[in-house]
C-alpha cells in the first residue's frame, strides 16, 4: 500500500506478482463497474495500476486517513490510547455506522465475504469505512468473482469445515460476520462465542461451528456456555437488541438481523442511554437495572471508561471563600444542647369540653343502684308496719336493699380505658409531630456531625500516607504502564492467530501486564505450551524495561488526583459541618413554630386526653402518668475510609495500586524479592496452603519469588 502523493486522497495497492493474474479481473470489473462511485463508506478500486511495461499491478483507491482499525476501538486497553474521549455513545454510534456500511455494500450486489476487524477501520468522528473491497464476492457481466478466504472467529457456523473458495457467499453470512462486530463494540471486546463451556475446553472455531452462543438466556442449557468474568449481560441490553443478538447467534441463519435493522436497533439503543450517577463518564442502556460498567469495576478492578484528565480537572473541587475554624465549629456543635423530646410536643391548654359519655353512664349507673336500694328499705319498712310474715320479707327486703346501697361505688374503668387509648394516640401523634418537625433527623445528623468531626483530623494523614505509599510503588507501577503498553495484537506470537488472540481479549488478556500464568491457563484453548510462549514474550518485554526514578507526568498525574480528592473530601466535611451547625443553631425556633400549630390528629388525641383526666379527677380517680416518648433514633455508621483518587485517562490502568472509581481499594501490589517485578494474586491448588492466597511473582517459571 502506497500513498500518492501527487494525488491528494488517492493510495495504490501493489500486488505481489505471483498472484496478480488472478486478481486482475475481478478488480478490472470493479473498476469498470464503477463501485468507487456509488459509496463513499467503502474503498473500491478507481482506477488500475500498471507496471513500467503497462502490466496489471494492482489498482488505485481512496485514500482512508485518520482512520484504525475497528478492533482498536472496541478493545478496552487500545481504545484508552487511541480513543482516549470515546464514551459508551461513541461505541453505540460506530456499531450503528458499521451497519450503515455493510448495507452500502449489499446495495453495490457485493458481498464481503471475508468479514474481519482489519477491514473495517473507524475514525475519531465514530464514522466508518469498508477496505480490503478486492476480496469482496462480486459478480459482473454474468461472471462470478468469488471470495476465497474467511477469518475463523467472523466466520458464521455453516461455514466451518467447508472450502471458503468454493462456497458462494450471502447476506446472512455477512449479517453474522456484522453482528459479531457489533457485539464486540457494544461488550468490551468480548467475542460472542469466546466463554466458560461445562465439557472438554473448546476453540473459538469449535464453539462457533457447535452454535454455543456463550451469552444466550433463551439456550443456556443447549449451548452450556457462561460468558467470561467481569462481562456484560444480555439482560444489560434493551430486550429488542437481546433478541436480535439470539437471533444473530442462533441456529437459523435467516433469522439474522439485516444490516437496516442493526442500524433501527442501535439508533433506539442510542436514544435510551442514560448517565451514571456514580460515575459521569458511564452511560449505559436505561433498561440496565444498574450501571453495568460499575459493576464490571467491582468485579475486575479495571474502569471501562475512565474519566479524561479534561474531565478530572473539571470536577476538581474549588475551596470555599472564607476561612474554615475546625476547632470552633467542633466546639460549638458539641455546645449545641438540643431540648427533650417532651419540650418539642404540644401540649394541651383550655377547656377539653363536655364530659364524656363514660362519666354520664356511670354516674347514672350508680345512681339507679342507689335509687334501687332505697325502694328495697322503703318496701321493708312497710312491711314491719304490717307484722306476722310481712315482717320477715321486710327484713330480707331491708338487707338487699343496704346491700345495693353499700355497693353502689362508682365504676371508673371505662374513664381508665378512655384516657389510656387516648395517650396512646397521643404517643403516636406526638412522634408523628416530632418527625414532621425534624426532630428525629437532628438526632440523626448530631451523630452524623459526631462521626465526621472525628474523620475530619484524619483527611491529611491519610493524603500524607497515600502520597508515601505512590512513592515507595513508583517502580512496580512504570513497568505495570510499560506493560501495559505493549499490546498483544500488535505483535505475532507462533501458535496464536487472530481467534486465539480475541480469547484471550474476551478474558480480559490484551497486553504483556495482562499476561499471567494462572490467567491464561484458564482461557479455553490455551494450555502449557501456549502459555510458555506468552510467558516468554512478557519476559522479553520486561527486558527492555528501564526505571525512571524521577517523577514522571503519571505520576505527577496520580498525586494531584490524590490531593484532589483529599481536597474533595475536606470540603465534603466543611460543607457538612457548617450546615450541621446552622441546622442546631435553628432548630429551637423551627420547634417552636410547630409546637404552636400541631397536627388535627395530634390536637385531638390531646384533648381527648385531657378530657378524660379531667373527669377521673372529677370522680376522684387518679389517672397514670402519660407514657414516656421512645424514639428509635438509628446511629449512623462511621464513614468508610476515603478511598485513594484514581488518575484520569489513559494512564489509569498503569497505576496498579490506585482503585477504579465505586470499587474496593486493592492492596498495593508488592514487589519480588528475588527479581523485583510485580507480584499477582495466586491461589495455592494443593499442599497443606490449598485455598490460601498467596503473591507470586508474575515472571513465574522463571522467578518462583513468593509472598504471603
Amino acid at each position: 500500500m502506497y500513498a500518492l502523493p501527487e494525488q491528494a486522497g488517492l493510495a495504490v495497492k501493489i500486488y505481489k506478482e505471483a498472484i496478480r493474474s488472478s486478481r486482475e479481473g475481478k478488480v478490472r470489473a470493479m473498476v469498470e463497474s464503477r463501485l468507487a462511485e456509488r459509496t463513499t463508506l467503502v474503498a473500491f478500486p478507481t482506477a488500475l495500476a500498471t507496471d513500467g511495461s503497462g502490466a496489471f499491478a494492482g489498482f488505485a483507491m481512496r485514500l482512508v486517513s485518520g482512520y484504525r482499525p475497528i478492533h482498536e476501538l472496541y478493545s478496552p486497553k487500545s481504545r484508552k490510547i487511541q480513543f482516549p474521549q470515546a464514551d459508551y455513545r461513541f461505541l453505540v454510534q460506530a456499531a450503528q455506522n458499521a451497519a450503515r456500511a455493510v448495507a452500502t455494500v449489499h446495495q453495490t450486489d457485493c458481498v464481503i465475504g471475508d468479514f474481519n476487524h482489519s477491514g473495517v477501520l473507524v475514525a475519531n468522528n465514530a464514522t466508518v469505512t469498508l477496505i480490503d473491497a478486492d476480496s469482496f464476492q462480486f459478480t459482473a457481466n454474468g461472471r462470478a468473482y468469488p471470495c476465497v478466504v474467511g477469518t475463523e472467529d467472523f466466520t458464521p457456523p455453516e461455514l466451518h469445515g467447508k472450502e471458503l473458495s468454493r462456497v458462494e457467499r450471502t447476506h446472512a453470512h455477512d449479517n453474522f460476520g456484522l453482528a459479531v462486530v457489533i457485539f464486540q463494540l457494544l461488550a468490551m471486546g468480548k467475542h460472542p462465542y469466546m466463554g466458560r463451556y461445562s465439557g472438554a475446553d473448546l476453540s473459538l472455531g469449535q464453539a462457533i461451528a457447535q452454535h454455543r452462543f456463550a451469552y444466550s438466556t433463551v439456550r443456556q442449557s443447549a449451548t452450556r456456555t457462561t460468558p467470561p468474568p467481569a462481562s456484560v449481560q444480555l439482560s444489560d441490553f434493551p430486550p429488542p437488541v437481546a433478541s436480535a443478538f439470539e437471533a444473530a447467534f442462533g441456529l437459523d441463519p435467516d433469522a439474522r438481523p439485516s444490516p437496516a435493522t442493526w442500524v433501527h436497533l442501535l439508533e433506539q439503543l442510542k436514544t435510551s442511554l442514560r448517565r451514571c450517577g456514580s460515575a459521569p463518564t458511564h452511560y449505559f442502556p436505561h433498561s440496565a437495572q444498574s450501571c453495568p460498567w460499575c459493576r464490571i469495576v467491582s468485579q475486575s478492578g479495571v474502569d471501562m471508561f475512565p474519566p479524561s484528565l479534561d474531565s478530572w480537572v473539571a470536577r476538581r473541587p474549588e475551596v470555599p471563600s472564607g476561612p474554615f475554624d475546625f476547632g470552633a465549629i467542633a466546639a460549638a456543635i458539641r455546645a449545641a444542647t438540643l431540648p427533650r423530646p417532651e419540650d418539642v410536643v404540644p401540649v394541651w391548654t383550655g377547656d377539653p369540653g363536655p364530659a364524656l359519655p363514660a362519666l354520664t353512664a356511670a354516674r347514672t349507673k350508680q345512681t339507679f343502684a342507689r335509687l334501687f336500694g332505697g325502694l328495697l328499705i322503703l318496701a321493708a319498712l312497710v312491711g314491719f308496719a304490717n307484722g306476722g310474715a310481712g315482717a320477715v320479707f321486710g327484713v330480707v327486703l331491708a338487707v338487699i336493699g343496704l346491700f345495693r346501697i353499700g355497693t353502689a361505688t362508682f365504676d371508673a374503668s371505662p374513664l381508665l380505658k378512655a384516657y389510656s387509648e387516648a395517650d396512646n394516640r397521643v404517643r403516636a401523634a406526638s412522634l408523628a409531630h416530632l418527625q414532621r418537625v425534624g426532630f428525629t433527623e437532628l438526632l440523626v445528623l448530631r451523630n452524623e456531625l459526631e462521626n465526621c468531626i472525628a474523620e475530619y483530623p484524619q483527611v491529611e494523614g491519610k493524603l500524607s500516607r497515600d502520597l508515601a505509599n505512590l512513592q515507595a510503588n513508583r517502580k512496580g507501577r512504570q513497568l505495570h504502564a510499560f506493560l501495559d503498553r505493549c499490546l498483544l495484537r500488535r505483535v505475532k506470537i507462533s501458535g496464536i492467530g487472530q481467534a486465539k488472540m480475541a480469547a484471550l481479549a474476551s478474558f480480559g488478556i490484551e497486553s504483556a501486564a495482562d499476561v499471567d500464568f494462572a490467567k491464561v491457563m484458564a482461557v479455553p484453548g490455551f494450555g502449557e505450551a501456549l502459555t510458555q510462549k506468552l510467558l516468554k514474550w512478557r519476559g522479553e518485554q520486561e527486558a527492555k524495561f528501564r526505571y525512571n526514578p524521577a517523577p514522571d507526568p503519571t505520576e505527577r498525574q496520580a498525586e494531584d488526583a490524590l490531593r484532589s480528592a483529599a481536597a474533595s473530601k475536606r470540603i465534603q466535611l466543611q460543607d457538612k459541618l457548617r450546615a450541621g451547625l446552622a441546622a442546631l443553631q435553628t432548630a429551637p425556633s423551627r420547634f417552636a413554630s410547630g409546637k404552636a400549630s400541631p397536627a388535627p390528629a395530634l390536637a385531638q388525641a390531646l384533648s381527648d386526653r385531657a378530657r378524660a383526666a379531667r373527669d377521673c379527677a372529677t370522680v376522684g380517680v387518679k389517672v397514670p402518668p402519660p407514657g414516656a416518648l421512645k424514639l428509635s433514633v438509628p446511629t449512623p455508621a462511621p464513614p468508610a475510609p476515603m478511598p485513594p483518587a484514581r488518575p484520569p485517562g489513559p494512564t489509569s490502568l498503569a497505576v496498579p495500586s490506585l482503585p477504579a472509581w465505586n470499587s474496593p481499594a486493592p492492596p498495593s501490589t508488592p514487589t519480588c524479592p528475588v527479581c523485583s517485578a510485580v507480584m499477582v494474586r495466586r491461589q495455592a491448588r494443593k499442599g497443606s496452603r490449598a485455598g490460601s492466597f498467596f503473591w507470586g511473582c508474575s515472571r513465574f517459571p522463571q522467578c518462583r519469588g513468593v509472598k504471603n
